[in-house]
């Protein structure tokens, strides 16, 4: 039970955190790319990264699944937008926007692996 209401609570935090940042990006970017979701999904990333290297077996916090639940679950769950990013590459390619599209998926898998590595990098014991 109490593994479902910090995944409850971090999902729905991460939910707001997405909702506000596409708002704030969409009102400061005027562009058919979809750069809130980029950056929704990058950072997402990162955070994964670096609560799996703060939260695995070597991690400062290995011995706190709570922590891992409640981000890594909860939090990044609600925050991370893969469905959308396929939504809308899809209706990029529809649109005939086909070089946005690609630069879409180049730019996420390509980035979004980036901040995994360097959340992984910076928050793992040396």
């Amino acid at each position: 039970m109490r593994d479902l209401v910090l995944v409850a609570f971090g999902g729905a935090t991460g939910s707001v955190l997405r909702y506000g940042i596409g708002v704030l990006v969409g009102r400061l970017v005027l562009s058919p790319f979809p750069w809130a979701t980029l950056l929704i999904n990058v950072l997402g990333s990162f955070i994964i990264g670096a609560f799996a290297a703060l939260t695995g077996g070597e991690g400062r916090f290995s011995e706190n699944d709570d922590l891992r639940v409640l981000v890594m679950v909860g939090l990044c769950g609600g925050f991370t937008t893969f469905s959308s990013f396929s939504l809308q590459t899809m209706v990029l390619l529809r649109a005939g926007d086909t070089m946005w599209a690609l630069a879409n998926v180049v730019a996420s898998v390509g980035l979004c692996l980036i901040g995994v590595a360097i959340g992984m990098t910076v928050f793992t014991r040396a």
